[in-house]
């Protein structure tokens, strides 16, 4: 029913400007009439305003000021129609039982009667989601860039490694199967520390799909690899195995760093350590996409000139924030 409304709100309001509105005996608009008297638009309005008329007013200032920040671009038609197709499938599949049609069924769903309208509701959420990306970016520091780049960034290094796993069917037998892979993993380190040569050994003991090449990975920058495996190579010098079972969730490896190249130069990489950064802080912080859509209408100097819907909105930003908690 509340969707249902939104369209009659969004409805109303178009309906208010035409001239051709028949007016009641004190001359305003009617909505309805009777042999005495009616319902106007203004008592229909306030009805509507003081339950349903919100979210129509947040959408209608959103799409005004991101369709002028934003440009619709073919990354943005290219989400609305994955988006649209995306729900076309569920229907087809899930929902069309309970659905006469498909416009039936993004009603009920989204307030909206027809693939039109759907596609600019992916827009705007499009556009959102790039001004809340956005203002993550701004709260990013050069501090917080240049610790990043000093701490976390490293050059990218060519490795080989030999995975020893734990094989096992059930959670009983488990602890003794790992126990057994790393008894494995340790007396292949000893046959290296005995100067056998690691590609014949990554051949024979690696369950990796590299193990046919003799365990090379080839070049792996940051984030290629879990983070055990990252740290564990990062620390070796070039040439050099290491000498105790690194465990991951794969089983337990053996690294081999072949090369160790520089790490770029920070102005190249100063776009991706911004992006890194700002998702961590979208991902800490779930308040942060309601703060970014506020601080975006604030900027555009919008004022909500109505007091009811002003209250409403305040709320509305309190609540979502302490819901995002």
């Amino acid at each position: 029913m509340k969707k249902l409304m939104i369209v009659v709100f969004a409805t109303l309001l178009l309906v208010t400007g035409c001239k051709s509105v028949p007016k009641l005996a004190d001359g305003k608009e009617a909505v309805v009439s009777f042999k005495d008297g009616g319902i106007s638009t203004e008592e229909l309005y306030e009805e509507l305003k003081e339950k349903y008329a919100l979210s129509v007013l947040i959408n209608m200032i959103d799409t005004k000021i991101l369709d002028e920040k934003y440009e619709t671009d073919s990354d943005a038609k290219s989400y609305a129609k994955s988006n649209i197709e995306l729900t076309e499938t569920y229907y087809n599949n899930y929902y069309n039982q309970m659905y006469s049609t498909y416009e039936s069924f993004i009603s009920e769903q989204y307030g909206i009667s027809t693939k039109d309208e759907l596609n600019d509701y992916f827009i705007l959420r499009y556009k959102r989601n790039l001004a809340i990306k956005d203002y993550a970016k701004s709260l990013v520091s050069d501090g917080e860039i240049e610790d990043y780049y000093d701490d976390e960034l490293i050059g990218d290094m060519e490795v080989s490694h030999i995975l020893i796993t734990a094989e096992y069917e059930t959670d009983d037998e488990k602890e003794a199967a790992e126990a057994e892979a790393l008894k494995k993993a340790k007396e292949v380190i000893a046959k290296l520390d005995a100067g056998e040569d690691f590609a014949t050994l990554a051949k024979e003991y690696s369950k990796d799909g590299s193990s046919s090449k003799g365990g090379e990975l080839g070049r792996i920058g940051h984030g290629d690899t879990v983070t055990e495996f990252e740290q564990a190579a990062y620390k070796l010098e070039v040439g050099k195995y290491t000498k105790e079972p690194v465990k991951t969730k794969f089983g337990y490896h053996i690294i081999l760093k072949t090369k160790q190249y520089d790490k770029p130069k920070l102005d190249e990489v100063k776009d991706e350590i911004i992006e890194t950064l700002s998702e961590e802080k979208l991902n800490e912080d779930n308040s942060l996409s309601i703060t970014a859509l506020e601080e975006l209408r604030k900027d555009s100097g919008m004022t909500i000139e109505d007091s009811t819907l002003k209250s409403q909105y305040d709320t509305y930003i309190t609540n979502s924030k302490l819901q995002s908690k």
